[in-house]
């Protein structure tokens, strides 16, 4: 089995030039590319007027990321709704709250955060039960964030906002890696879609979480890189400790 060379990673390439993916590709003289395999598009102003969803109706709204966020503004604009300045904003994680200064005076707002964990959110709204929630999601969300608020008994109403769709990888036929990294079931869904007949081969899978990995299986792939785990909590981690062990088996550290 030949060295480690080239890996693919199906996320857009990080704006930090500290990224740990440098690093790695310096440690062991890789090539490593970016290319988002899957992509966001918003709902049309139609599909949402389909729902039937009043925003006025809502007194808080939750939000679980930043293109919810993005989404509920823009569909907000679209649609001629007023936000007002009592709305109030739950948000998954301090980051995704900060991240509300794009479209409000974040000084003048009712805004909540956790700690990134759902259960923490749910007790942050603890006090807030009187609120009509609006809770904007993608169209392939799971149902633990309204299983969790059917199980609290609070007040709200779901809205798609936007869909994860695949995107067009064909430029990528003729190209060869030696790793392919994946961080959601939708990585490997677009993977199958762009290439029907794709033979994984000598070709290493990583997947990041649970439920990817459960997604390369239904897949009827091989996951060779699994991460986090104790001894590898971070997808850069795993892989430069599969590296490592590859090449010291090949003979080639």
């Amino acid at each position: 089995m030949s060295r480690i060379k080239k890996i693919l990673v199906s996320q857009p390439e990080p704006e930090n030039e500290k990224s740990p993916y440098f690093d790695l590709a310096d440690r062991h003289n890789l090539k490593i590319d970016f290319r988002p395999f899957i992509h966001i598009e918003g709902i049309s102003k139609r599909e949402f007027r389909n729902e039937k969803v009043d925003i006025s109706k809502h007194t808080a709204v939750i939000f679980t990321s930043k293109t919810a966020i993005d989404h509920f503004f823009r569909i907000s604009e679209e649609t001629r709704v007023s936000i007002p300045d009592t709305m109030k904003y739950f948000c998954i994680s301090e980051s995704t709250a900060y991240y509300l200064q794009k479209y409000i005076v974040y000084r003048k707002r009712k805004i909540f955060y956790a700690n990134g964990k759902l259960d923490d959110l749910m007790d942050v709204m603890v006090r807030h039960k009187e609120e009509q929630f609006l809770l904007p999601l993608s169209a392939a969300a799971n149902e633990e964030i309204p299983e969790l608020l059917n199980r609290h008994k609070y007040k709200y109403t779901k809205t798609t906002l936007y869909k994860t769709e695949c995107s067009d990888l064909s430029d990528l036929a003729d190209v060869n890696y030696d790793i392919l990294v994946f961080f959601s079931p939708s990585g490997i869904k677009s993977l199958l879609q762009n290439f029907p007949d794709f033979k994984q081969n000598n070709t290493k899978i990583a997947g990041f979480g649970s439920k990817t990995a459960q997604a390369v299986a239904e897949a009827g792939l091989r996951l060779d890189i699994k991460a986090p785990d104790v001894k590898a909590p971070s997808m850069t981690m795993a892989i430069e400790n599969y590296i490592e062990e590859h090449n010291k088996i090949n003979g080639k550290s």
